[in-house]
Formats: structure tokens, C-alpha cells, sequence
């Protein structure tokens, strides 16, 4: 077996026992680029084992440090209310970006109940006070770095989501011999062959006394393999955890439904273009559903041709069941949403969905057939546009878009509606749509208070966050760009 130099120089060392990349770099006197080659090489040959172990070290960021200092919202607004009993919304001392998340941090922790009054959402202190354990926690991770191994798991979870820490993977690394290496002879090698002859050694006439190592032209190629996760799938999950971060709750639903709740329920006319063949994929099979939520049924047959109780004209058209029940692959995650509030709708709830949406799009460098959709909705009795404008804007804050506006919009199911446009580079870009669902949508579900509803495509924010031109990229083998983005 041939060996260059500088493996026989780490094999010697590595023969009083396993070392760092630090330790064997010294004792051997190779740099520690060289000693990185050598030890690969060796492994690649057999007679070295590199073992790698990970950790994550976790402490506070700016925003975490402030909590750690003053108390989580909801820490503070808790103390507040005990001590001024049941209160408004409104009056809690805390700030704006503060009042959209302390409500479902309130409830989960048990500090608060809610009820719906005439002045607005009342917050009733439960008396539990006690200490939760994302809290010394955060304590302890403002003055220090921890490991996660000394971290309980249960309270890391609870910060994770919030986006209060900062992470630092740190990677150790140990040589160590085989047993095929443990029992080669070095005894015979000469570790003090020339590999490279350099300027100097030609120069100073060196060479000439020296022996030069000889070259193995069968020697093989290490492979380096490695896997990772996929920067969009890193991508979604950085929303994900935005929207936890933000009080949110995840739900999913099915990619075939029918056209009465992707449709229909939204109050979306029958004749409406993007119910065409041309604009939906429609099944051959199943062909159609059978609806059997009777009431609701003919609460959206009412609503469309008249209006029903909704103080609305309705479409002023007759309403087929027939093309009500057509079977589809959904078009937007939205008719996972309407399904929830059918199923839920008492107030309060935040929930999102990020979920594989299906249209007769023109493949090209924008437009994918199948792509993925993001939405989010708020349903409290205190909701309002001003509220919807304000979450949406922190939305995009954390996901690095500072400057945010909205503009006027058209949408069948919300009203008032509107756009969201980002500033990127100099250019302002459309990134999604949102509204609050119109009494047409809410009124067959008995929902007597605001829903605030919001959608994006992922794709598209992703193309900014990873700075490409061309969606296709984001679903193309490409081992360059993937190897490149990690």
C-alpha cells in the first residue's frame, strides 16, 4: 500500500492513541489543512477512523435577551391581570407586536380565559401563576450558552418557536486507527521523502541528497457523500415556525375535495373562470362527492342566488348541487380553512396551513402547475383590518422584509381585500393576497365574529430568499446549486 508523507507522519502519532485535529496536527507537524488530507486518505485506505460528533449550542438573541429582562408577554401581562382582575384586551400594558401572540400564549399556559363581550375580548385570570419552564430557561440562556444536552427539551420546544435563540452547531472531530491500521508496519517507511519539489528546493540544490516519494497513480478517490435538507424544506419550516412563534396552530387537509368546499363555500359564483376545465384539474374518478352537510348546503344555495340572510343580493343565478359535488384537486389551501371553521366555530383560533395546491398554470420560470400555498387565519371577536394589515406586516418583518404595503384588492370571498407588496432590491413585488371572509362565507357556519385570512405562495418568497430567477430550480436535481445553497 502506498502512503504519501504526511500519512505516515499521522499514522506514527496516532499510534500512542486517538487525538483531536488540533492535537495530531502538533505533534505531527503538519498544518492542519494537511493533517485533514492525510486523515482522509488514511480512511479512504482503512487504517484511520475519523469520528465526528455534533452539538448544538443555544443562547439568546437581542429580542430574547429583552424577554429575559423584562419577562415574556405573557409572564407580564398575567402578573398584570392578577393584580387588576378581569380586563380588556386593550388594556393590557404591553406593546403592539406584543398583543397579537400574548392571547394564545394566555390560553395555552393557563394563565388566561377568554370571553366575548360588548366592549371587546375580556381576559379572565385563571389564579395559576406558576412559573412555566421556558422561563428560567431563558434566564439562564441570556447569560450563557448551553448545549442541548443540558437543556430540557420540553422548555427548549417552547423557545424554539419563537424565534428567541440563537443556534451554534459546533463539530468535534477525533482520529483514531483501525484495526488494520493499529497493525501496519511503520517501522519501514521513511516519512522524510519529498512530496512536492518547490522553488527552494530547487534553488538551494536540496533535492539533489533527497529522496523523492513515489507517486501511486492506482491510488482510488475518497467519495464524499453527504445529505442534508433541502433549502426549500429548510425554508418551510422557518414559516412554520413563524407562525408558531406568532400563536399559530398547524392543519392540514386533503389535496381531492370538492368543488362545493373549494368553491362554493367561498362564495365563488359558479360561472367564475377559474372554475373552468382549463384553469381546474377535475377528476374522472371519483367524478363527484355526496355533500351531506344538508343545512350548510342549502345555506350556500341561498347565500348564491340571493343572498339569504346576509343582507347581500347573492349572485343573482340558479345554483347547481350537481356542479356543487364535482370532484377536483384543490386549488388553494383555503378549503382546509373553511373545513376548520365548519368544524370550529367558536372564536378563538389561529390556525395556518402550508399545503401542495393544484392549476392548469403554464409551466415557465414563474409559474409551476403544482406548487405550494401558505395561509393563515384569525378568528376573535376584536379582529378588524387594522389588525390584519399589522400581523401581516410583522409576518413579513421576520421573514426579512422590512419594508411592507398593502393595496387595494378583489377577491370573491374576502372583503374588504387587499395585496401585499415587499420591497426587494428597488423593486416592490406581490406576494399574496388577504381579506376578511365576507358574511357570504361566514354565515352558514354561524360565525358572528371577524375571520382575517391571508395567503402566499411559498415558491415565490422562496425565489427571493434563495435569490434565483427561475422557480424550476427549486425542484431540479441540480447537485451544484443544492451543494452551493446549503
Amino acid at each position: 500500500m502506498d502512503l504519501s508523507v504526511n500519512e505516515v507522519k499521522l499514522l506514527k502519532v496516532l499510534k500512542n492513541g486517538t487525538l483531536s485535529p488540533e492535537a495530531a496536527s502538533l505533534e505531527s507537524n503538519l498544518g492542519d489543512k494537511e493533517t485533514m488530507s492525510a486523515a482522509s486518505w488514511l480512511r479512504s485506505k482503512g487504517l484511520v477512523e475519523i469520528s465526528e460528533t455534533s452539538t448544538k449550542y443555544y443562547s439568546t438573541n437581542e429580542e430574547g435577551k429583552r424577554y429575559a429582562e423584562q419577562g415574556l408577554p405573557e409572564r407580564r401581562a398575567v402578573e398584570w391581570l392578577n393584580q387588576a382582575g378581569d380586563s380588556l384586551l386593550s388594556e393590557l400594558p404591553l406593546h403592539d407586536d406584543e398583543s397579537k401572540v400574548v392571547i394564545g400564549w394566555l390560553k395555552r399556559k393557563n394563565f388566561a380565559e377568554l370571553e366575548k363581550t360588548e366592549e371587546g375580548l375580556r381576559l379572565i385570570p385563571t389564579g395559576n401563576l406558576d412559573e412555566t419552564s421556558d422561563e428560567p430557561l431563558l434566564l439562564m440562556l441570556s447569560k450563557s450558552p448551553l448545549s442541548e444536552k443540558e437543556i430540557d427539551q420540553e422548555a427548549l420546544k417552547l423557545l424554539k418557536g419563537r424565534q428567541l435563540l440563537n443556534i451554534k452547531e459546533e463539530v468535534e472531530r477525533t482520529f483514531s486507527l483501525t484495526e488494520e491500521g493499529s497493525s501496519f508496519d511503520l517501522e519501514s517507511l521513511n516519512d522524510d521523502l519529498i512530496g512536492d519539489l518547490t522553488p527552494e528546493l530547487i534553488q538551494s540544490g536540496e533535492w539533489k541528497d533527497k529522496s523523492f516519494q513515489r507517486y501511486g497513480v492506482e491510488t482510488k478517490v475518497e467519495v464524499s457523500d453527504f445529505s442534508t435538507l433541502h433549502p426549500l424544506t429548510r425554508f418551510t419550516e422557518e414559516i412554520r415556525n413563524i407562525f408558531l412563534q406568532m400563536g399559530f396552530t398547524e392543519i392540514e387537509g386533503d389535496y381531492v375535495e370538492s368543488a362545493f368546499w373549494n368553491m362554493d363555500a367561498l362564495f365563488i359564483p359558479q360561472d367564475h373562470p377559474a372554475r373552468e376545465l382549463q384553469d381546474t384539474f377535475y377528476l374522472s374518478e371519483p367524478a363527484s362527492f355526496v355533500i351531506n352537510e344538508k343545512e350548510i348546503l342549502e345555506a350556500v344555495k341561498q347565500i348564491h342566488e340571493d343572498g339569504g340572510n346576509t343582507g347581500s343580493k347573492g349572485w343573482g343565478t340558479n345554483w347547481s348541487k350537481e356542479n356543487a359535488q364535482q370532484a377536483l384537486l384543490r386549488t388553494h389551501t383555503t378549503v382546509g380553512t373553511i373545513r376548520y371553521l365548519a368544524d370550529n366555530p367558536s372564536p378563538p383560533a389561529r390556525v395556518f396551513s402550508v399545503g401542495r395546491v393544484f392549476r392548469r398554470e403554464a409551466l415557465d420560470s414563474t409559474h409551476l402547475p403544482e406548487f405550494t400555498q401558505v395561509e393563515g387565519i384569525i378568528v376573535e371577536p376584536e379582529a378588524n383590518f387594522g389588525m390584519l394589515i399589522g400581523v401581516l406586516k410583522e409576518f413579513y418583518r421576520r421573514m426579512g422584509f422590512n419594508d411592507v404595503r398593502v393595496r387595494p384588492a378583489y377577491f370573491p370571498y374576502t372583503e374588504p381585500s387587499l395585496e401585499v407588496e415587499v420591497k426587494f432590491g428597488n423593486k416592490w413585488l406581490e406576494l399574496g393576497g388577504a381579506g376578511i371572509f365576507r358574511p357570504e362565507v361566514t354565515a352558514p357556519f354561524e360565525l358572528d365574529c371577524p375571520v382575517l385570512a391571508w395567503g402566499l405562495g411559498l415558491e415565490r418568497l422562496a425565489m427571493l430568499h434563495l435569490d434565483i430567477k427561475d422557480i424550476r430550480m427549486l425542484y431540479q436535481s441540480d447537485l451544484k446549486w443544492l451543494k452551493e445553497t446549503i
